[in-house]
């Protein structure tokens, strides 16, 4: 697009051909959390340059986006994110129904936000819904009573809601990473420290997972009120979802270590050896010569030739 500049922030190769995220959202007309929901679902694909890096994108996916089919209205429908109200009037159902369905896990939501009173916001995909709503194998889900299995659920306080979530937010991360190292971070994000340290026992790999895990939600500092909610989410805590991520990460550790080591601080010289001291003569020394004008004394005698000493003594 006329008057516009590559930025070039990458070190390597992809620098040359691509420019910055915010850069490419601006390019094609779109809002930041539109760019951000595109990439997630793999509609626009991004690529590294250094491992650890902020993600690219190159010209020619700028132009394979703009040239794809009823861009960019079609194209922005196909990524619509709504919430329960607007997600309800698509399906055709009551809000109640809506919500019961995505509780207990059979409409996945796509992202989510803290509205002004820190209450969690779950968005889906219209796209999704729709389909959902087309399908005749659903179609008992959308009318009548509840089943009893689902009454059960409910009852019991189930909601998969952000299970769900965090299952398909490891998807797309995976589909971002290009490095082994890179692979077990996304993983790891979803994990609470106290798994990390137990699974990932050297120190300077640790630092570098936690050095590569994809950056945090921008909603309140992570000790706010806001942070914990969101890591809350964000962090796996149902036990069969924990020993899939286990698992995985043990994994992606052992395959990135066959790759290449962790990087560690470069070794130090050793110290100079110290230069040797001087010991104090032993006790058996002969003895120092007498100082002038002092009466010389008899020597104790050793105690080897404290016998012959005796005897010369008529002891």
């Amino acid at each position: 697009m006329a008057g516009h500049t590559i930025t070039q922030e990458a070190a390597g190769p992809a620098a040359q051909t691509s420019v910055t995220q915010g850069h490419a959202a601006r390019e094609l007309g779109l809002k930041r959390g539109e760019f951000e929901l595109a990439v997630m679902l793999g509609r626009i694909r991004t690529v590294g340059d250094t491992v650890g890096g902020r993600r690219r994108v190159t010209r020619e996916e700028i132009e394979r986006v703009r040239a794809g089919k009823g861009f960019p209205e079609a194209w922005l429908e196909r990524i619509r994110a709504v919430g329960t109200t607007e997600g309800a009037a698509l399906m055709d159902i009551s809000t109640a129904r809506f919500t019961r369905l995505t509780r207990t896990g059979f409409i996945t939501p796509v992202k989510f936000y803290l509205n002004r009173y820190r209450a969690v916001v779950w968005l889906y995909l219209a796209e999704e819904l729709r389909q959902f709503a087309r399908s005749e194998t659903n179609a008992g889900l959308l009318t009548g009573r509840a089943s009893g299995t689902l009454r059960a659920q409910l009852d019991a306080g189930v909601d998969l809601r952000a299970r769900n979530w965090r299952g398909r937010h490891a998807g797309a991360l995976l589909r971002q990473c290009d490095d082994p190292w890179e692979r077990a971070a996304a993983v790891a994000s979803l994990l609470d420290p106290v798994q990390i340290a137990e699974l990932i026992r050297d120190p300077y790999e640790r630092a570098y997972v936690r050095r590569l895990m994809p950056g945090s939600f921008s909603q309140g500092a992570p000790e706010s009120p806001a942070g914990l909610i969101i890591q809350r989410i964000t962090t796996a805590d149902d036990p069969d979802e924990i020993r899939w991520l286990r698992a995985n990460l043990t994994i992606s550790l052992s395959r990135a270590r066959g790759e290449r080591p962790a990087p560690r601080p470069a070794p130090q010289p050793d110290d100079p050896a110290p230069e040797p001291r001087e010991e104090p003569a032993p006790d058996h020394a002969a003895p120092p010569a007498a100082l002038p004008h002092e009466e010389t004394k008899e020597r104790a005698p050793e105690p080897r030739g404290l016998l012959k000493w005796m005897r010369r003594r008529g002891t």
